[in-house]
This record gives structure tokens, sequence and C-alpha cells, in this order.
């Protein structure tokens, strides 16, 4: 019997029925296999799935459809063991079609019993590529999500104890400045006076940050170019980086302008290069900040659609993070540094303030492999909707 072009002569009424049923399906490769795994069998649904004819496979190993890990596991073997000895095996996992390409399979394998002799195996293949693609974008929509909520329920206690740590602040600063004022002439009261001081402008500065993290900053956007605005900072960046990191720019000639504000976007990007260089302290490297365009969606609403954005990354070849790590990163306050080396509050910052210029970050890392941080920040409209009519790229 060939399923292949189904070839039914000399077949009773009920195998003729049954091999045109077979040669029919096309959604799904269905085939027998010899005790050995060799194929014997083929439909037309194995060819559109898989790329090969009937005369191409029959007769080969079915092993030859597993990836070179898979073969090396013994994934086929084990495969045809457990449907021998447990009467049916099921599983997902990539195969190989005859080009080379890999695809995401559903995959049953029966055993075939004659007279308490096992003469074969029975094995379905579905291709369910599309499906689990769809279901892994979901997953990572459903976490930005729940990263997005975590964060926003943060954010609202933060921005609670910013205005109220601001307003101690603020009676504390003007208190000092009235005692100031009554003893100039005690050099001892003086220096306890400027080192309080100090202290309260280094809390009004973690309040400011806070403040960012929160959304509750006062922003000022105003049209940039944001490779002029990245230049003008440039040595403010360098300097940042000491004389042990090599720091270059690599700017995009059609990034479209944006509104931002300036003073809170130099900020964030010195965040975040101060954060790659601590990564690579003491032994050096590099760090890049780069700038392009893309249409993207939110990754917390991909239903939204796409719409133009400008990225700015910060790339270091540093020590990286691990995943646990990634994802607390931008959560006030958490930091993987020594005790009085980092407040924890530089990634906040950035998170902060991109989400408050209608933006958002992507945070890509691995142990030994060095960070990049991605600001999104929303491209300016031009004329009649459009900001410059660019190519999508992955985000």
């Amino acid at each position: 019997m060939d399923f292949g072009d189904v070839s039914v002569r000399g077949l009773d009424d009920e195998s003729r029925q049954f091999a045109l049923l077979i040669g029919s399906v096309t959604d799904y490769a269905i085939y027998m296999l010899d005790p050995n795994g060799v194929i014997r069998s083929w439909n037309p649904g194995g060819e559109r799935i898989k790329g090969y004819t009937d005369r191409e496979i029959v007769g080969q190993h079915f092993s030859r459809f597993y990836t070179p890990e898979d073969i090396v596991r013994g994934e086929p073997q084990r495969g045809l063991e457990a449907a021998r000895t447990q009467g049916k095996f099921e599983s997902e996992g990539w195969r190989l079609r005859k080009d080379g390409t890999r695809f995401r399979a559903s995959v049953v394998i029966d055993p075939i019993w004659q007279d308490g002799e096992l003469i074969g195996f029975a094995k379905v293949t579905r291709d369910v590529t599309e499906r689990y693609e769809a279901m892994l974008r979901l997953q990572a929509a459903q976490k930005a999500l729940a990263q997005s909520q975590k964060l926003e329920a943060i954010g609202k206690l933060t921005l609670g104890l910013a205005h109220d740590f601001n307003n101690l602040l603020t009676v504390i600063v003007n208190s000092l400045d009235l005692i100031g004022l009554k003893n100039t002439q005690d050099a001892r009261t003086l220096e306890w006076i400027e080192a309080a001081q100090r202290a309260a402008d280094r809390g009004t500065l973690l309040t400011r940050q806070l403040l960012a993290f929160a959304r509750g900053q006062n922003l000022a956007p105003e049209p940039h170019d944001i490779n002029d605005l990245l230049s003008r900072s440039s040595e403010l960046y360098r300097r940042a980086c000491g004389a042990s990191i090599r720091f270059e720019f690599d700017l995009a000639d059609d990034a479209p302008p944006l509104e931002v504000d300036a003073a809170q976007f130099e900020a964030a990007v010195l965040n975040l290069v101060a954060n790659s260089r601590d990564a690579m302290m003491p032994g050096g490297g590099t760090i890049t900040v780069r700038t392009r365009r893309t249409k993207c969606t939110r990754p917390e609403a991909p239903d939204e659609g796409d719409r133009e954005y400008v990225v700015v990354e910060v790339i270091d070849d540093g020590s990286g993070m691990s995943s646990e790590v990634a994802e607390r990163a931008a959560e006030p306050f958490f930091t993987t540094k020594e005790i009085g080396k980092g407040s924890g509050l530089g990634l906040s910052q950035v998170f902060g303030f991109a989400a408050q210029s209608g933006g958002f970050v992507l945070l890509q890392s691995e142990p030994g492999q060095g960070t990049q941080v991605r600001i999104h920040l929303p491209a300016q409209l031009a004329p009649g909707g459009d900001a410059a009519n660019g190519e999508r790229t992955d985000v």
C-alpha cells in the first residue's frame, strides 16, 4: 500500500477506503515505521509538512527528522521504546524539514501488534509552529503586563513616600539655613551644618529619583534631535566611564525627532552608562550608545498595534545579570552592589522617565555576556501623522 499516490488496486473495499482516507489527509504526516524505525509508508501530509516525496523518504530511518541535539540524546529510540512498552508515546519538540528549517511538531507514536508480535509503529506528526509561537507571544505579553502592574503598584507606594519625604526635607533644609544664619561666627557649628546640608541635598536627589520612577516628576518635553542631544553630553558620558573603559557612539542617520525632557534624558543615559561602567570594573571594556528607529508594539499591550519609536541603546560587555536579577532591576532600592556603592535608583529613574515620556524600556542581559538596555521613546509625528517611514526592526 502506497499512501503517497494512493495505489489501491487489488485491495478490498475496507482497505481501499482506508487508503483513500490516509491519502487525502494533508494537515497531518501519517506514516508507518518498521520495528527499527525505518519508514515504510508516506502520505501527502508528510510531503507538505516535511518536504520529502514518498520516493525520497520511504526506506529511510525516521531519525532524520530530528535535530542533531535530539539524536545525540537518543530521542528517536526513546520514543519507539516508550510506545512499545507503554502503548503510546506523545511529545512536542523541534523537527527538521528537507530544506533544513525547523518546525514545532506534535508527535504521536502507536505500536502495531499482530498475533503478539510487534510489526511496526504508526506515527502521526502535526505542525504546531504557529500555535507554539502564538503561545510564546502570549506568555511574553502576560509576563510584561504582570511586571508592569507590579512596577505600577510599587510606583504608587513610592510616590506617596517620596512626597512625604520631600516635605520633611523641606523643613530640615529651611531649619538648617536659619541655624546657619544665627551661628555665622561658630566654625564648628557651621561645619556640622554644612555636613547636614550635604546629606539633605543627597536626600533631595534621592527624592527626585523616586519621583521619576513613580512618574511624579514634572517633565518639560521639547522637540529634540536625539543625536544632537547625545552629542552635547558626550564629554559627560566619557568622564563617567573612566580611563579604563572605551566609550563610543553608533548614531543612526535616519532617527526622527522626538519630544523629550532634555535634563531627564541626560540623567537616564548617564545612569545607564554608570551602571555599565560598574559592571566592567576593574577590568575595563567598551560601552556603546546607539540610536536607531523602529516600529513595534508595547510589550504589555500587543493589541495596541505598531507605532514609531526612537530607540536609545546602552550596550556593554561587562559581567551581565542573571534572569532573576534582570527581572528586579527596575525596582527602587534593588541593587547588587556593595553597601554604599549605589542606591538602587538608577534603573528605576530610567524606567520611570521612559514610561512618563510615553515609551518603555527593554533590558537584555546574560551572565558573562554583557547588558543591553533599550529606551524606546515615541517619535514625533510629522505633518500628516507619519514619523519618518522606517522599516520595522526587531525589538
